[in-house]
């Protein structure tokens, strides 16, 4: 079996248009389903945010009213694996050779750290140039904007690819006061950016080693993607 790194926000908070700070991290539920699916095939999880810092679940994410009735298999979860969120591997001492898949799940913490974080561009770069298997899902896809080659250009530019969609991000409720909004900015910066017919429903994009979730209910799939692509390199 083969050893996954995923990447985490180390956000608390987003910094909104006017200033203020909305509270989040990484969103339950395309956390845990991510990890307990590597997990149940056999794969070794490492986890790893910027500075090392223990990662903030989005409150939002652990409130039924948002996130559902699976919220309490999330909380026992997460609590089962609090070793592992309390101590992950500083983004900055990651050899992206260890691992077959580097994974970022979502929540709008990404937007606040990731999409600008250096050591997350030398990891996506190392993995892009040797092949790794790169999953991301909602706003796990803002990590892939901090991917700027040493001669300025985009890694990702004409890859197609799909994440959190405006559309999605106006029905949540956040699109009104964000400072960017991640899909425009990702066709800004030359993404093929393709989404799904509906909002919310499940959506998984392919290009190559590159496999990408739109939405929540895209992280069992995006993670079923890379897991198949995992076995078929063994």
């Amino acid at each position: 079996m083969s050893t996954v790194l995923i990447v985490l926000s180390a956000a608390d908070h987003w910094t909104r248009a006017d200033g203020s700070h909305y509270p989040t991290g990484y969103w339950a539920e395309e956390f845990v389903v991510i990890h307990e699916m590597f997990a149940q095939a056999g794969h070794t999880v490492v986890l790893a945010t910027p500075g090392g810092v223990t990662p903030t679940a989005d409150p939002k994410s652990l409130d039924p009213a948002f996130a559902g009735s699976q919220v309490q298999h999330f909380v026992d979860y997460l609590a089962s694996i609090a070793q592992d969120l309390q101590h992950p591997l500083k983004l900055a001492e990651v050899n992206t050779a260890d691992y077959a898949a580097v994974v970022v799940p979502g929540g709008h913490g990404p937007v606040e750290d990731l999409y600008k974080d250096a050591d997350m561009a030398r990891v996506l770069l190392d993995a892009d140039k040797a092949g790794t298997l790169i999953g991301s899902v909602c706003h796990g896809q803002a990590a892939l904007l901090s991917a700027v080659k040493p001669d300025g250009s985009w890694l990702f530019a004409g890859r197609k690819l799909t994440a959190f969609s405006d559309e999605e991000e106006v029905d949540f409720g956040t699109a009104d006061n964000a400072p960017w909004l991640l899909a425009t900015t990702l066709r800004e910066r030359g993404a093929n950016y393709v989404r799904g017919a509906e909002n919310w429903a499940p959506f998984v994009v392919s290009d190559g080693h590159l496999i990408s979730g739109q939405n929540p209910a895209s992280s069992a799939p995006m993670a079923a993607a890379v897991l198949q692509a995992l076995a078929g390199r063994v």
